[in-house]
């Protein structure tokens, strides 16, 4: 079986970006409109997916994620989303 490594990032109601891992985006969207995933997404609902990608390892996506929140500005984020 593939191992499925992905991040992504979702739009929610107040119009802020949020970005996560998972195995299973579409699963994972779910748990966020039902309030069970993350704090952030409890409080800002998810609207919808605008951007993921699928990465060969746990470690390559972890890392992604983490340049994504930390490192970029929401400027840089849309840009992100908007190139592929």
């Amino acid at each position: 079986m593939e191992d499925n490594h992905f991040v992504y990032i979702l739009l929610t109601e107040r119009n802020t970006l949020y970005c996560g891992y998972t195995d299973n985006v579409e699963k994972r969207f779910q748990a966020h409109l039902e309030g069970k995933g993350a704090k952030y997404t409890k409080v800002n609902k998810p609207v919808k997916i605008l951007w993921q990608k699928k990465f060969t390892t746990k470690s390559e996506a972890l890392k992604e994620e983490y340049r994504i929140k930390h490192k970029l500005t929401r400027k840089q984020k849309l840009q992100l989303i908007n190139s592929e």
